[in-house]
């Protein structure tokens, strides 16, 4: 069984009798891309600076390779910095250094010796050799991401910690760095961290999920699974307010003959004629009205709108059947 590298346990913090976060547990494995998703004030980015040990926590525990951060003091916690690389939303970076001297600088505070080697390497890890004397004024958004992401990688961490690190990039910029990140956990098997308000996100590199919700996680799991059987309100907001808009004039009037559904498939499930098996069984129709296909790491989940009609108790039976062909379904209209 894989042994976590970090784990918070019971993981609390209170301020001023509010909690940012309450009873949080979360088991991150060598090699993961974790992504931590919420909404605006959902505790984010309390949790990932706990996790990364720029926060102390109120209450529970964070373990790094089964050692509390808590307990550590001195070099011992500096030795565990040094493990980590934290990656931000706005860069920063530091103005009067170039791209080459923004890089140098967690290495020198780590009294590294010569560390020009190691920033040729870095730059071109990140493909930016040529803007090595160039100034962040003169980077685009992109570049001076990737520039955040060379000096993350500086001290040769075991955890990357990514906080909000696309949400202020163009979509292309997006979508280079996120490729940039899944080939930097891939190449030297670094783990990532991830904190987002984005299910796109999560879809293009993580492989495992935890949604919170008003501090605490709500849900948790492999991407697959979590984005195929949405348990929590709060995660189906996320999954439904993703790319696919359901046109308004699917909504019709209620009525005891008709529902809308929204369907997902995978696995076996995705090979069955579910739909042809319902209107057949049950003698209800059933009307495809869209579907589409969101392809994860490991798993491709299909979707479809269907509009079910005829009589209540067919349609029923119908449901049932599909609970059981564990095939995930909602309702985005009470008939």
């Amino acid at each position: 069984m894989p042994h976590p590298i970090l784990k918070a346990k019971s993981v609390s913090k209170i301020y001023k009798h509010a909690a940012a976060l309450s009873e949080v547990n979360l088991s991150i494995e060598k090699g993961d891309i974790y992504g931590i998703i919420g909404q605006s004030g959902a505790g984010k980015s309390t949790l990932i600076r706990c996790l990364a040990s720029l926060l102390e926590p109120t209450s529970g525990q964070i373990l790094f390779h089964d050692k509390d951060l808590l307990q550590m003091k001195g070099s011992e916690l500096r030795a565990f910095r040094l493990k980590v690389g934290m990656i931000f939303q706005h860069f920063n970076l530091l103005s009067s250094r170039t791209a080459a001297g923004n890089i140098a600088y967690p290495m020198e505070i780590a009294g590294a010796a010569d560390p020009k080697a190691r920033i040729d390497e870095l730059l071109g890890l990140v493909n930016l050799s040529s803007k090595k004397d160039v100034y962040p004024a003169q980077l685009s958004g992109g570049e001076k991401q990737r520039v955040g992401i060379a000096r993350a990688l500086a001290n040769h961490p075991e955890i990357l910690f990514c906080d909000e690190a696309t949400s202020a990039l163009d979509p292309k910029s997006t979508k280079e760095i996120l490729d940039l990140l899944k080939a930097i956990n891939k190449k030297l098997g670094i783990t990532i961290v991830l904190i987002t308000h984005d299910m796109e996100v999560i879809k293009k590199i993580c492989n495992k999920v935890a949604v919170l919700d008003q501090g605490q996680v709500v849900e948790e799991g492999s991407v697959a699974q979590v984005f195929a059987d949405p348990k929590h309100p709060i995660t189906q907001y996320f999954i439904q307010s993703g790319s696919h808009e359901i046109p308004p004039d699917f909504f019709k009037a209620i009525s005891p003959n008709r529902k809308l559904l929204r369907l997902r498939f995978k696995g076996d499930t995705a090979n069955e004629p579910i739909i042809s098996q319902i209107a057949k069984q049950f003698h209800v129709e059933a009307n495809i009205l869209m579907g589409w296909i969101d392809s994860l790491q490991a798993l491709s989940i299909g979707t479809l709108i269907i509009e079910l009609t005829g009589a209540p108790e067919g349609i029923e039976k119908a449901l049932g059947h599909l609970r059981e062909k564990s095939v995930h379904y909602e309702v985005l209209e009470n008939g």
